[in-house]
């Protein structure tokens, strides 16, 4: 045969043979064993090699088909599993040369093109080739190709990425395997100089541009998910890395050095070296020029390229003796910005926004750059440089001044990063810079807020450290006395700046302050004042002016008994000038008679808030200087003194002399417009109240009165339902953020108003509130400012906070209005609708609560007495209602006359549902909490849903409404419900309803709202009926009538005494079963808890309970008989049935029952449980991963499997388990999913084991080792090997004792050797990792804990560091990098702990194993920029305290291992050398290893200072020095008192 074939090769050379054959030919030469040719591997590759180089080089036209086709043969032969195992075998197999050139010839050609169609094979052809080191030689041996090839997939790369094209994962996995090979070939270059050049010339441009493109790519979801993720991150990282390693080697310096330094150095240094040297600064910015990429996105590519060229500069040059160069450097990158223009004499500014924010952000990293490597020592460039570097910062500023972008973040990052430089830089522009930053700065959006505040927050802080805050406000002042930019000034002080002023102010000496202060009112006193009427722009500057100094005055520290006289006087002064020259002229000017069309000028309303803005601020501080200082004396008290004695308190009274008239048209003109001036008159009120709070006795009728204006003042704007977050600046408000201050303030001081507002304000503010509450959730969805205030957030805060409660009347009121809510939202049932209950429970003539109600009435005291008279009278007026009520809801609900809601009524109830479990329930009172269970319990046995509303919205409403009325019957005041309802009229209008409601629900049943509806009903029935049982009352009557009622239950429509089963509702079943369930539940709990001299009890219930076990067991045979096949038993069944078997296993059952049928455990029960058995055996594989029904199947085997009589056949114990092992394997189980039924599983596993005999435990164990072969792995099924670990694992948790323990220890040895083969292959899987080997690992852990003493043989117990030294710990997920970690330290501990003697024999694998942990979490915890998830960050920790456990075990309970010290504290130093640790890692490592240094004695210190290499020993003596102050010096003081 072998002949017949030979003559292939001259077939495949000749020229008469077609492409077609030739191809065939070659294709069955290369798979055929037959065909035999000297070198045939070789032979047959540099024919198709030489076929596409003649192509390519125009020797042999070939068609476009044929050459594809051939392309294709040489991709396959690459790839081919024949070549692989022949390179593996030695043999030499290669490629030309002439193959890689026409790749890039090829690759060339389809960049040209702008078509990547058709070169996916020539892509694949270059990644085997690259991948497999003998084809490889082709490119690493002929750098250059390498070169053109990277360059050439470089330029695909962008041409895709700049495409709206999907972005594919074969080019970006083809260019990743490139550039790693680059960078191998580069770091062996002898030639730094030929290095640059290589990449300056063909790699530095296409590489700019390709990071560009991937870090400004908005990834779609079309595009792969790998290349966005992954190799995206890492292809940006081989290019920095490339542009470090070629641009900025060490040799390379020098070259740097001389050509950045000034001329006059150089020259002097080495006159006419320009024409010899390298100038690679000047190359760079050549290839910076206009030909790197198109116009369009070349100022974008350059900005985002001179800064990362910045940074791998600074980090390859960047010392202290250097640091002039890198500042020149920065100079010469600077320049290739854009920007930089714009510091020359006559350039316009003709950046776009776009533009501006792309070259700020570059100069913004690059300030950044030079202030982390503190390249700018002003002392230094003052003394030694002639400031060149401060001369450039301040031309920087002067750019940045006066081309203001106060609209683009980047640019107050760049003035801060200058001000943090030196803030000399800018403190020549400092009115600029406050005018244009500040001031006059237009930042709304949050954007360009927030670093906004940051600069203005760094301008206050060094200003304040240099006591120069005077200095600072001179400029402030100067700039608010400008005319302004806008008519409209943002406000000075925002929440984040007033916060860092009062930082600032509580450092700063007080007289300080006060200049400032008195600075202001000067100005305001002379040059604002005067101009003030009829002009805006001073009105504007005279709300600015006030503004400051109120912020001042408030977050200023205030006066003392301990603050100087001096300061005390002076601040009295201040307080006076204000008053007299501020404040007094202003109140004049406003209290004059205008017409009505004046009044709404600007001017006023400008003059009008900020006069009565700086009021309320001295009225506020004037009072807390007289009441924390005793030396103040108010500037009020002189004038006060003159006023008669018998003043009224009104508003006047805060500025004697000033009539009440008067008083009264300020007022009308501050309340004509809602803005500050209305707030600021609000404030004042209240503080009127507190004064007169203070007062030994106050003024009742005045604080009615005061409280009442305060709520009247908002009550129209809240009533519009219009408004806006407020960022709490009083001097901002405006009127939209008018309701949300106002509110804010009604809200906040409730405790002072509350006690003397009438009941008709209460209820005004009930209603806000409840209605603030429902729009709550739409306006957090619009406002999603977290700093600002709203109304929801008021309103939800409140809510939220424990003061409603304590406000018995409002909490009252507010319920009622809910009430009234909910009858708004139900439509009217019947005519007369006075009788329907809720509009009952919410009428607001009856006195829910009148004996607290009674002092809000009460405003007259003299009407007192009638009162208390008629006390008693309405008291059961109200419980007389809700009599009525309750009867009403059960007589409607016995009618069957519900209420058909539509889904948006289903809907808006829902919502009311959610405030009412905002609100805390067992703070209700008695009636309060009588009524909430009423509406509740009527909404849910009298309202049904219309045919056409989600039925899953329906069983939301049922399932909250049973939540609820289960809360409040937790509460303190659960049995106030009784006094108007019987206990067994609940429960039986609560089931009719919910049996007839079911009907809806028979499509529904599988899913999770059912189950949690179900779930709901349940808890309900067995609070209430434990309710009725912890009572004592009528425990017996309630109990009877409720069982009586269910057993007359049948499950169709819910309609008692029916006996027609045709129209049986499954449903209703599951329902029906939960109650007999709960019912039997609950009582049988009461019985064991009776004393004994109550056993007679027993009987009687006994005797009831009788017909509903009976009735249970019908419900449930129908049940089954009805079943449709092959759909799963309904969960609400298996808690029936097993309730059922305890309940027969509870009765004394005679030995023999089996052969008497007229025993308590009947023959057909006896055959119900058997079949009930054998159908959750079929159900458990195929239940998903329902983990409810997993926990009440096995609870219910768990019973059934206690009693060995009831099993059908023999091998129950083996059907159990293969039942399981079929579970555990099945597709939905996980982890987590196994760890949830752990507990369950070992119960039914530790009565099978129990009961099953020694044969039937051997087939179990033979079960177990099938699924741990390791052919399984082989044949993907993992999950087989997940069930068989399980079992294993699971078996060690349960009691093995006599021939089944010796069974069992007998087969560990074959046990954890197939342990250890299933993790070296899972390991080669990453997604196996938390499929099977952290399961292994637990096993394993499991396995020797238990060996102890039983495991006698070390070779069995050192295999498990086989599998340790198996595990990967890096590159993993972080969920599986804690499993892995914590199953390898537990297995090492078991060792340790367990098989201490083996340990000493296998020290070596012990010590790599465990330094393998030390290594990852080194690796994992050390610092990093970004920390990331704090959740990974905590997980990490807790890794390294268990290192921490590890060492101080071994330091404390291993004395032979002392030799091994000097070893494992050389490994660890080895590791810290190489990388910087977070604190918090670093300390428990740190306190680990300080316990092995104990064991250490002066040798092994010695040996490690003389051995270990330079780098680390300085490391290890930082270690042992930190262990000498800290460590050893704590140890032995602790020695030295310890006993």
């Amino acid at each position: 045969m072998a002949a017949i074939y030979s003559g292939i090769y001259l077939k495949l050379k000749s020229a008469k043979t077609s492409w077609e054959d030739k191809l065939k030919l070659a294709r069955f030469a290369w798979i055929s064993h037959q065909c035999v040719l000297p070198n045939k591997e070789q032979v047959l590759l540099d024919w198709v090699s030489q076929a596409l180089v003649s192509n390519y080089n125009k020797k042999h036209e070939l068609e476009d088909e044929v050459v594809e086709k051939l392309w294709a043969y040489l991709d396959n032969v690459i790839h081919s599993k024949r070549l692989q195992d022949l390179l593996k075998s030695g043999k030499t197999v290669g490629l030309s040369f002439s193959v890689a050139e026409i790749i890039n010839k090829r690759l060339s050609e389809a960049y040209s093109e702008k078509t990547q169609q058709n070169i996916g094979t020539v892509l694949s052809c270059s990644s085997g080739i690259l991948s497999t080191p003998s084809l490889s030689i082709i490119y690493t041996a002929k750098c250059e190709l390498l070169v053109d090839l990277l360059s050439k997939l470089s330029k695909l790369a962008c041409q895709q990425l700049a495409s709206d094209d999907a972005v594919g994962s074969q080019l970006f996995n083809v260019l990743h395997l490139t550039f790693a090979q680059y960078l191998l070939i580069q770091r062996q270059q002898a030639n730094p100089n030929r290095v640059f050049g290589r990449v300056t010339s063909h790699l530095l441009q296409p590489c700019l541009l390709l990071r560009h493109l991937l870090t400004v790519r908005s990834w779609t979801q079309a595009d792969d998910n790998h290349v966005c993720q992954h190799l995206s991150r890492e292809i940006r990282s081989q290019i920095e890395t490339l542009l470090q390693a070629g641009l900025f080697q060490p040799e390379l310096f020098s070259s740097y050095k001389e050509e950045l330094l000034s001329e006059q150095e150089s020259q002097e240094k080495k006159k006419g070296a320009w024409k010899t040297l390298l100038l690679p600064v000047n190359t760079v910015q050549t290839k910076l020029g206009n030909d790197l990429c198109e116009p369009a996105l070349h100022g974008a590519v350059v900005a985002g390229s001179v800064s990362l060229l910045y940074k791998l500069f600074l980090d390859s040059y960047c010392k202290a003796e250097n640091h002039l160069v890198c500042f020149h450097m920065l100079s010469r990158l600077f320049g290739c910005l854009r920007l930089s223009d714009l510091q020359e004499e006559g350039k316009s500014d003709l950046l776009f926004p776009v533009d501006w924010s792309v070259e700020l952000l570059a100069l913004e990293q690059l300030l950044s750059l030079v202030l982390s490597n503190d390249i700018y020592n002003v002392a230094s460039d003052r003394i030694r440089h002639k400031e060149v570097q401060f001369g450039f910062y301040r031309k920087l500023a002067q750019m940045l001044l006066t081309h203001s972008q106060a609209s683009i973040p980047a640019w107050f990052r760049c003035l801060k990063l200058l001000m943090s430089l030196n803030h000399l830089i800018v403190e020549p522009d400092l009115d600029d810079l406050v005018s244009s930053a500040w001031i006059d700065a237009e930042a709304s959006e949050p954007r360009t807020k927030k670093p906004q505040e940051v600069l203005i927050s760094t301008i206050f802080q060094t200003y304040s450290k240099l006591r120069q805050f005077p200095r600072l406000f001179e400029e402030v002042l100067t700039v608010i006395c400008r005319p302004a930019v806008d008519e409209l000034r943002p406000p000075v002080f925002s929440a984040g700046l007033t916060a860092k002023l009062r930082e600032c102010l509580l450092e700063l000496p007080p007289n300080q302050i006060l200049d400032i202060l008195c600075l202001f009112v000067e100005k305001c006193q002379t040059l604002i004042i005067p101009a003030v009427e009829g002009s805006v722009d001073m009105a504007l500057k005279l709300m600015s002016v006030c503004s400051v100094l109120h912020a001042f005055l408030f977050n200023m520290r205030s006066l003392d008994d301990v603050t100087p006289s001096p300061v005390v006087l002076r601040t009295q002064r201040l307080m006076a000038n204000t008053q007299k020259g501020i404040i007094q002229p202003l109140m004049e000017l406003l209290q004059a008679p205008r017409r009505e069309g004046e009044k709404s000028e600007l001017w006023l309303r400008k003059a009008s808030d900020a006069a009565l803005l700086l009021l309320y601020t001295w009225v506020e501080v004037d009072a807390l200087f007289g009441v924390s200082c005793s030396k103040y004396v108010s500037p009020a008290a002189e004038t006060a003194a003159t006023e008669p004695a018998a003043r009224h308190w009104g508003i006047s009274a805060f500025l004697p002399g000033v009539k009440d008239q008067s008083w009264r048209r300020v007022r009308e003109l501050a309340s004509s417009f809602a803005s500050t001036s209305k707030y600021c008159f609000e404030l004042l009120t209240l503080q009127k109240m507190k004064m007169m709070l203070m007062q030994t006795e106050a003024d009742l009728q005045a604080l009615q009165h005061a409280a009442a204006f305060i709520l009247e003042s908002g009550r129209s704007t809240m009533s519009r339902g219009e408004s806006e977050p407020w960022d709490g600046d009083i001097s901002a408000i405006t009127e939209l953020s008018y309701p949300t201050a106002h509110w804010h303030l009604v809200m906040s001081n409730l405790t002072i108003l509350l006690p003397y507002i009438s009941l008709k304000d209460v209820e005004y503010i009930a209603k806000v509130f409840l209605e603030t509450l429902m729009l709550a959730e739409a306006q957090e969805a619009a406002t999603d400012q977290e700093s600002s205030i709203s109304i929801a957030k008021i309103s939800l805060g409140f809510i939220h906070s424990s003061l409603l409660p304590e406000m018995r009347v409002l909490h009252c009121a507010f319920l009622t209005h809910l009430i009234h809510q909910f009858a708004v939202v139900l439509p009217t049932a019947t005519k007369d609708s006075v009788d329907l209950p809720l509009q009952q429970l919410s009428v607001t003539n009856i006195p829910w609560h009148e004996e607290i109600m009674a002092s809000c009435k009460t405003v007259d005291p003299l009407e007192v007495p009638s009162e208390n008279k008629v006390q008693k009278d309405e008291l059961s007026l109200s419980w007389k209602t809700l009599e009525k009520v309750a009867q009403c809801i059960v007589l409607l609900a016995k009618n069957g006359c519900p209420v058909i809601l539509k889904e948006r009524q289903l809907q808006r109830c829902l919502d009311l549902l959610e405030i009412v479990s905002l609100l805390k329930l067992d703070s209700f009172l008695p009636s309060d909490c009588t009524r909430c269970f009423l509406v509740l319990l009527s909404l849910l046995v009298n309202t049904r849903a219309s045919v056409s509303c989600s039925k899953l919205l329906l069983l939301k409403v049922l399932s909250t409404c049973l939540h609820l009325l289960r809360c409040l019957q937790a509460g303190r005041n659960s049995n106030s419900v009784l006094k108007v309802l019987h206990a067994s009229d609940v429960l039986e209008a609560v089931m009719t309803s919910q049996l007839t409601a079911c009907k809806f629900f028979t499509d529904v049943l599988t899913g999770p709202d059912w189950a949690q509806y179900v779930r709901e009903v349940q808890e309900f029935l067995e609070n209430f009926l434990q309710m009725i049982i912890e009572r004592r009352q009528s425990v017996k009557l309630n109990l009877e009538k409720f069982m009586s009622f269910l057993v007359s239950c049948r499950p169709d429509t819910g309609a008692a005494k029916s006996i027609d089963w045709k129209n049986w509702n499954p449903a209703a079943e599951q329902l029906l079963l939960t109650a007999f369930t709960t019912l039997c539940h609950v009582v049988t709990l009461h019985l064991q808890q009776l004393p004994e001299k109550k056993l007679h009890s027993v009987d009687v219930f006994c005797a009831l309970l009788e017909p509903v076990v009976l009735q249970m067991v019908r419900t449930v045979e129908h049940g089954l008989q009805s079943s449709t096949p092959n759909q799963p038993l309904p969960v609400a069944f298996i808690p029936s049935v097993t309730t059922l078997l305890k309940a027969d296993l509870s009765h004394p059952v005679k030995k023999d029952w089996q052969k008497e049928p007229s025993g308590f455990l009947k023959r057909p029960r006896v055959k119900l449980y058997q079949e009930f058995y054998s159908q959750i055996l079929k159900e458990l594989p195929c239940a998903g991963n329902n983990v409810q029904f997993f926990q009440l199947a096995l609870q219910f085997l768990t019973v059934f499997c206690s009693v060995p009589e009831l099993c059908p056949e023999k091998e129950t114990a083996l059907m159990v388990v293969f039942a399981i092992k079929k579970l555990l394997s099945g597709p939905a189980i996980t982890t987590q999913v196994i760890r949830s039924m752990e507990m369950e599983l070992i119960e039914v596993l530790v009565q099978v084991l129990g009961n099953c005999s020694d044969e039937e435990f051997y087939a179990i164990m033979r079960l177990v080792l099938q699924g741990l072969e390791v052919r399984n792995i082989w044949q993907q099924k993992a999950k087989e090997v997940l069930s068989a670990v399980t079992i294993t694992k699971l078996l060690l948790s349960c009691p093995l004792s006599g021939d089944k323990g010796k069974a069992f220890w007998f087969a560990s040895p074959q046990i954890i050797t197939a342990l250890a083969l299933q993790t070296k292959e899972a390991c080669q899987d990453q997604a196996l990792i938390s499929i099977i080997v952290i399961p292994i690992l637990e096993t394993v852990a499991a396995l020797l804990r238990r060996g102890e003493g039983i495991l006698v043989n070390p070779h069995h117990v050192s295999l498990a560091f086989s599998i340790l030294l198996t595990v990967p710990l890096d590159h993993l997920k972080t969920e599986d990098y804690h499993g892995v970690f914590l199953g390898v330290h537990e297995v090492l501990f078991s060792i340790v702990q367990c098989h201490p003697k083996v340990l000493l024999k296998a020290a070596p694998s012990f010590l790599s194993s465990f330094h393998r942990l030390v290594v990852s979490v080194m690796h994992e915890g050390r610092q990093k920029g970004d920390r990331g998830n704090m959740d990974e960050f905590e997980m990490i920790l807790k890794c390294a305290h268990l290192v921490e456990r590890m060492y101080t075990y071994i330091a404390a309970e291993m004395e032979d291992f002392t030799v091994f010290s000097a070893f494992i504290v050389a490994h660890y130093v080895t590791e810290l050398q190489k990388v910087t640790l977070h604190p918090a890692v670093k300390t428990h490592l740190t306190e680990g290893i300080y316990h092995i240094l104990d064991l250490c004695i002066e040798r092994d210190i010695k040996f490690l200072n003389a051995s270990l290499p330079a780098g680390v020993r300085q490391v290890f003596k930082d270690l042992y020095n930190d262990y000498n102050h800290y460590h050893k010096a704590k140890k032995q003081g602790e020695e030295k008192y310890t006993a």
